[in-house]
């Protein structure tokens, strides 16, 4: 059976994984592995606590599945720990390139501070991103606008109610497709947990 580590979004406690959780194992024989995280906390402090989780485990393969903000901590502990076991890497809903839903909200100074120091890093200051990592990387977009990001964002485009289509784009992605979920719903949908299980296990998606 092989293994998949499961990286959270913002405010998120690694339970929101369960339904996707079922139908990676149901459907792939995939293993997942929640990874906890405050991200009141810096960046580097968090890859770090993750680096270890990763060898606690022990494995000679090890795919990643980040949600949102959890797809930059894989990112980001990828680039600070590039040697690693082999696997496949997904992130769903991920603001690669940004999240003006964030910078509309940091505007607020109690929003602000709830966000973190680590979503400060990460999402309110300039970031050049790309994947250079030889593990494949698929990205899911999400298109049912349903959230509050879009009260704050005004979006000038498809999204899934947190994050523009065009904010989840990384120079050096594998694959990307867009699915009609939104922001929490693309955890809950079985298209998203069928094109992460055919991503992970074959190294592409269904969805051409």
């Amino acid at each position: 059976m092989a293994h998949v580590v499961y990286v959270h979004g913002l405010w998120m406690p690694g339970d929101e994984s369960l339904i996707l959780r079922r139908r990676l194992a149901q459907d792939f024989g995939l293993t997942l592995h929640p990874f906890r995280y405050l991200a009141t906390g810096t960046m580097s402090a968090i890859t770090a606590r993750l680096a270890n989780f990763v060898a606690d485990l022990d494995l000679p393969a090890v795919h990643f599945v980040g949600h949102s903000l959890g797809g930059l901590v894989i990112h980001r502990f990828l680039e600070q720990f590039p040697v690693q076991p082999g696997g496949n890497a997904v992130f769903l809903g991920t603001p690669c390139g940004g999240s003006l839903a964030a910078e509309r909200a940091a505007r607020f100074g109690p929003v602000a501070q709830l966000m973190g120091q680590s979503v400060a890093e990460e999402l309110l200051r300039p970031r050049e991103r790309n994947w250079t990592h030889p593990r494949p990387l698929g990205i899911v977009a999400g298109t049912q606008a349903i959230g509050m990001g879009k009260l704050l964002a005004d979006f000038a485009e498809d999204n899934d109610g947190t994050i523009g289509v065009s904010e989840t784009r990384m120079p050096g992605a594998t694959d990307h497709i867009e699915l009609p979920v939104s922001h929490l719903g693309m955890l809950m949908s079985a298209r998203v947990a069928r094109e992460t299980g055919t991503f992970l296990t074959q190294g592409h998606f269904s969805l051409r």
